[in-house]
């Protein structure tokens, strides 16, 4: 039987690579000349430091707008609270959301399931199985959540025949 799974996740290569581009151009701007100001990423994670919160505002600037060059939703990232650290310096922690939080997983079920498409949905962990008897019920399911789930990034993976 023909099924997918809708998931939650980001191109972690891609967000290393805005991450780096961020920190390069961080470090050549006249703006940050002499500041402590980087992004940092350990596991899920992103830590932004800058030495106030006006330079913490335009880490994120460039940060978000290096991920929107390469094509990474910004919607995966959950910010945290602001912390002072040291003297005047700050740091941020941005959470980089993946997996599917239950209540929207149960959004997507109801979606499906009010549709009226001829497919099934259930909850499988972080991910949603969407299984079917044709492959078009499937493209249509796809096309209809890409359209109707509009609160958080969705990605389909396990395609199978």
């Amino acid at each position: 039987m023909p099924s997918f799974d809708v998931v939650c996740e980001p191109n972690m290569v891609e967000v290393k690579n805005a991450i780096e581009q961020a920190n390069k151009e961080i470090s050549t701007r006249f703006d940050f000349k002499g500041s402590d100001s980087r992004v940092e990423l350990k596991d899920q994670d992103l830590t932004m430091y800058a030495d106030d919160d006006f330079k913490l505002a335009q880490v994120k600037d460039v940060l978000l707008n290096k991920m929107a060059k390469r094509q990474v939703d910004v919607r995966f990232l959950k910010d945290g609270k602001k912390e002072k650290i040291s003297g005047d310096k700050v740091k941020q922690l941005i959470e980089i959301q993946k997996g599917i939080e239950g209540d929207l997983a149960k959004k997507i079920v109801r979606v499906i399931k009010d549709s009226k498409i001829k497919v099934q949905a259930s909850i499988q962990g972080d991910a949603v199985r969407v299984t079917g008897g044709k492959r078009d019920d499937l493209q249509t399911t796809m096309a209809m959540l890409k359209k109707d789930v509009s609160e958080s990034p969705l990605n389909f993976n396990n395609f199978r025949d």
